[in-house]
């Protein structure tokens, strides 16, 4: 993103001939072979606005969510991009809707995933800026992409603070009657956690709020929009520094990733355990593994073959996280302006790129994003096979 910090990248054509990953810069004077783009990128949208955030791709169908928390607008707040524009899904009155009850239509989905079976689900944080969560309007739903039937819509009420944020959220089908959810509450007040639902009967609750894994760094550093900024609280965060943030499940379920926005680490937890409502959060904590560095990332995704796609916004770029810990990079690119929700399947990683680093709250006001929005994708392949 941002001028002279970029540390990766070279000429685009390079990468023909490493579909899988970018292909690395050659060095051949004494400048930084990196500045500039490196990867194949096809760009799949370009959206005039509003701004999407979480992405879905089902059947190559694409999917996106339009929250309303850092700005409201008139479009709808979630859809299918198909044959160049957005169509409200599953209907206009349940995603494009400012009238009804809250529980019957979508406010402000962010976080948008598939479940194992191939299902939609959305987190509604319920919340439009400059206006209270209403009652009804934090959910957790699932949508049939088949038919656009709703299979489950689930109020959060125990779980939900009056400054929560749920940010995104993962659906594990192994533990639990109907699947449980796992959801990061960034928070819009300081108190950021987990938040686990069992889709079945509703049950919820709050865990490991406070402790190191879900809290944002002080003095955490990051360039972004060639600008260095730190996160230094009490001062007004420059950027989005939030707490727990991205969240992904392992490729089998047994183990879900998430980490803070404004932090380098990547953290885990087996869900055999976060799904035990009889465990407290002290014993949650005490279970928590640091998986070590993963950049500067917004979204998590993991491939079916376990591999883990972390955003990286000081570098413009998506890196992907190996099964043994080791990291490549699948593209960097100047229109990469804060990667945001990410989505990986069989053969591509798509990523939203929703300038959400220019909102007017980190601009004395002024509104800095540029539209078009941008999703793009970048081609995938299964990893080599060991000797």
């Amino acid at each position: 993103m941002r001028g002279a910090m970029r540390l990766y990248g070279a000429i685009l054509g390079l990468a023909c001939a490493f579909p899988a990953q970018a292909a690395p810069p050659t060095i051949t004077n004494n400048t930084d072979p990196a500045f500039g783009a490196q990867g194949a990128v096809d760009i799949v949208a370009r959206i005039p606005g509003p701004t999407p955030s979480g992405i879905a791709v089902v059947n190559n169908r694409l999917f996106l969510t339009f929250p309303k928390h850092d700005g409201d607008h008139t479009g709808p707040t979630f859809g299918e991009w198909k044959n160049g524009r957005l169509v409200p899904f599953p209907s206009q009155a349940y995603a494009a809707s400012d009238s009804g009850p809250p529980s019957q239509r979508l406010i402000s989905p962010h976080g948008l995933t598939t479940d194992s079976n191939g299902m939609l689900w959305l987190i509604d944080d319920g919340k439009v800026k400059g206006h209270p969560i209403p009652p009804g309007g934090a959910k957790v739903v699932g949508i049939n992409p088949a038919d656009g039937s709703i299979i489950a819509s689930v109020p959060l009420q125990a779980a939900l603070l009056p400054g929560s944020h749920m940010n995104d959220l993962r659906v594990d089908l192994t533990h639990g009657a109907k699947g449980t959810a796992y959801i990061t509450d960034s928070s819009f007040d300081g108190h950021p956690a987990l938040v686990v639902v069992d889709l079945a009967t509703g049950k919820q609750r709050r865990v490991l709020e406070g402790t190191p894994s879900v809290l944002p760094v002080p003095g955490y550093q990051t360039v972004l929009d060639g600008r260095v900024l730190t996160y230094d609280p009490p001062h007004k965060a420059a950027f989005p520094a939030s707490g727990a943030d991205g969240i992904t499940l392992s490729a089998d379920s047994q183990r879900v990733y998430y980490a803070p926005l404004a932090s380098r680490r990547l953290y885990s937890l087996p869900t055999h355990a976060l799904a035990d409502f009889s465990l407290s959060s002290e014993d949650l904590a005490r279970l928590v593994r640091d998986e070590g560095e993963k950049g500067a990332a917004d979204g998590l995704a993991t491939d079916p073959w376990g591999r883990i796609y972390t955003t990286a916004a000081d570098h413009d770029a998506v890196f992907r996280r190996n099964t043994d810990g080791s990291f490549d990079l699948i593209a960097a690119d100047p229109r990469f302006v804060w990667p945001d929700g990410i989505f990986a399947d069989h053969d591509y990683v798509y990523v939203v790129l929703g300038q959400w680093t220019r909102l007017p709250q980190f601009h004395n006001g002024q509104d800095m994003r540029k539209p078009p929005y941008l999703v793009a994708r970048m081609k995938i392949q299964p990893p080599a096979e060991t000797p």
